[in-house]
């Protein structure tokens, strides 16, 4: 059992550290466009950062939180599949609540595409696929996003280890409740839609 929790403590950490690297405000203030938090849903992501208008800072973000899910579940993929788990799980909790920005992170999304990605590129081409797909159809990247992890989660299960599976499955009720604004934004039909601009954020 101790020998267990190290395996997964140490690449926890490291996917952690990893996933709390704030690409969003990064890029957005070394482009002059100050702190991304004051931008339309104050979110950290790639999809804020489209709402700058700046649609290369915006895939550069998208590819950055999804690359830093990769790399931490290769690396610890070194150590074996239980390890790579742990990283794949630290990097999402990284992004979500990171450390230097007291918390308050990211909604995950990119970061637990680029751990289906390292786990099971199978899975990870589901998840995107899906997610093209919804978005095409509605506009909407929440609502993509909230689409694509559950049907991923389930892919897991025919594609990947059982230890994964049972990880991106429990991360689905995580993203949705991060995605909890945006929920109560499409019931009431006032989601804002891709490519559309927002307003600063409030405060």
């Amino acid at each position: 059992m101790a020998s267990t929790l190290l395996v997964l403590l140490a690449p926890f950490l490291l996917g952690y550290l990893l996933g709390s690297i704030p690409f969003g405000l990064l890029l957005t203030r070394a482009a002059g466009l100050g702190d991304i938090r004051k931008v339309g849903s104050g979110n950290i992501g790639a999809t804020n950062v489209l709402r700058t208008g700046r649609k290369g800072l915006a895939a550069a973000t998208l590819l950055l939180d999804a690359l830093k899910g990769v790399v931490a579940v290769l690396i610890a993929d070194q150590i074996g599949e239980l390890a790579a788990v742990g990283a794949a799980a630290g990097a999402v909790i990284g992004h979500m609540f990171p450390v230097w920005l007291s918390f308050k992170g990211g909604k995950g999304v990119a970061t637990t595409l680029g751990i289906m990605w390292g786990l099971s590129w199978p899975v990870g081409a589901i998840a995107c696929a899906a997610w093209l797909v919804v978005a095409a159809l509605f506009r909407y990247s929440s609502l993509a996003a909230l689409l694509a992890v559950v049907i991923a989660a389930i892919a897991a299960w025919f594609f990947t280890d059982p230890r994964a599976a049972t990880l991106l499955t429990l991360l689905v009720p995580l993203v949705w409740v991060r995605h909890h604004e945006n929920i109560g934004r499409l019931l009431k039909g006032t989601e804002t839609r891709i490519g559309q601009r927002a307003k600063p954020a409030a405060g």
